[in-house]
């Protein structure tokens, strides 16, 4: 059976095609610059390296037709025919109150998404005209859509209750919601491995660290409270985003220079964050790269969204009464060193302790590394995130009508024995020239 995933951004479209019954990826790749301009794929299929293939795609019917025609290939596809996949697993980040776990795609479904749009402005339009054009170029086929707040369904009244009046959460369902949910199942289930407990036995504090930017408090194995909010815009510093700040300033705004909501809207979701901190990046290698010339507005930048991430830390620690371990995932926490040590710097009270050494090592995608020092009492891990393989494992449970909620649910990948064949064979090519990483590789307690 063999299954495709899609995660629509508003300009990329990633993917990962599966073998589920040998239980290998097949091909994985990424589409950038969809609807502007000199779009290109990172394509990589079974092991190989990876390759740059350029093809114009002016909306994402076209990035999805680009992604199937690559795939089928006769020189580097991975399938004869597109009609071996037998289903496709859609991100969906915003389902409301609606959807509490993944759900079989419909036209009610897609109308949810799209009433939802004011709710997740940057996600819920692309991952419907994802689903759309998915659907369109491969109408024979089921669709699913991998809710990205049903991971958080667990939280409970106290922590996803706004201090609002209450008759705005029984008229429009205002609440905290929120997201990154695949990513942090994943890494949750991961860290429990690498502990070598029970998952639902487990105290931990996850960070996604992306463009976009969130916190987990995670108590007995289930989320227990989240940075973002009724919007992916509450929280943590994020590339574009402003995250917490006082809600009078938006008004002071508005009023002094005449915005307008929508306006206003547009600008903290999209002008602000690091973007608005340095007025010229978004990418944090770049900004990081800027710090270390000098400029003050990076260095800035570095400083404010560590500091943020610290207080997260500190907080979600003391709301699950201690945590076991702290987890660092998504592009900038799997790969900037600089941010972790500082978001961890003057945690030793509490009893986290980075291994320098280990921290600066840890630049991969490819394997799960630990960066605590020896005797910390609190472990760190730096575990990348699969959202992709939380797709494949819903779909199938749908398909085979036995999925439930992650209670009641067991993933593969939660088992000490699981291995992740492609990240296995990209590790090994790491290795040959950074050995150093064989030195903080986590693997699973002997028993």
């Amino acid at each position: 059976m063999i299954i495709l995933s899609l995660n629509c951004g508003s300009s990329s479209v990633k993917f990962m095609l599966f073998d589920y019954d040998t239980q290998k990826t097949m091909a994985t790749g990424l589409v950038e610059r969809v609807t502007v301009g000199q779009s290109f794929m990172k394509y990589s299929a079974d092991g190989r390296e990876s390759a740059k293939l350029e093809h114009e795609c002016p909306d994402h019917k076209e990035a999805i037709r680009f992604i199937l025609n690559t795939i089928v290939d006769p020189k580097i596809g991975v399938l004869k025919d597109i009609h071996q996949i037998a289903a496709v697993g859609h991100r969906a980040v915003h389902g409301g109150e609606r959807f509490t776990k993944s759900v079989r795609i419909t036209p009610d479904v897609i109308q949810t998404f799209k009433d939802l749009y004011d709710l997740a402005p940057l996600h819920n339009p692309p991952n419907v005209l994802g689903m759309e054009a998915a659907m369109h170029v491969l109408p024979d086929v089921p669709h699913m859509a991998i809710m990205d707040t049903a991971w958080h369904q667990t939280m409970p009244q106290h922590a996803y209750m706004y201090a609002i009046p209450s008759e705005w959460y029984a008229k429009y369902k205002l609440r905290r919601y929120g997201f990154h949910g695949t990513s942090f199942l994943y890494v949750a289930k991961r860290a429990a491995v690498l502990l070598g407990k029970d998952p639902f036995k487990c105290n931990l504090v996850c960070l996604h660290i992306g463009n976009g930017v969130s916190a987990n408090a995670i108590k007995n194995g289930c989320s227990y409270d989240t940075s973002m909010g009724l919007t992916p815009l509450e929280g943590l510093i994020m590339g574009t985003r402003a995250g917490d700040h006082d809600a009078a300033l938006d008004f002071y705004i508005m009023e002094k220079e005449g915005k307008t909501p929508k306006q206003m809207n547009d600008i903290l979701n999209k002008k602000s964050g690091i973007l608005g901190i340095t007025g010229k990046f978004t990418d944090r290698r770049d900004v990081e790269q800027a710090a270390e010339k000098g400029d003050e507005s990076a260095r800035l930048a570095i400083e404010m969204e560590a500091y943020r991430i610290k207080k997260y830390i500190g907080a979600y620690t003391a709301a699950i009464g201690g945590a076991d371990a702290i987890v660092f995932t998504a592009g900038v926490g799997e790969m900037s060193d600089v941010i972790r040590a500082k978001a961890c710097e003057g945690l030793e009270y509490m009893g986290v302790k980075i291994d320098p050494a280990r921290n600066r090592e840890a630049h991969t995608r490819n394997a799960e590394t630990e960066i605590s020092a020896p005797g910390s009492k609190v472990r760190v891990f730096v575990i990348p995130t699969d959202e992709e393989r939380v797709f494949i494992e819903d779909v199938v449970g749908i398909l085979k009508s036995k999925y439930e909620e992650h209670t009641k649910f067991s993933y593969p990948f939660q088992k000490p024995d699981y291995i992740n064949h492609q990240r296995k064979t990209e590790l090994g090519r790491e290795l040959e020239k950074k050995p150093g990483l064989r030195g903080i590789i986590a693997l699973p307690p002997q028993k």
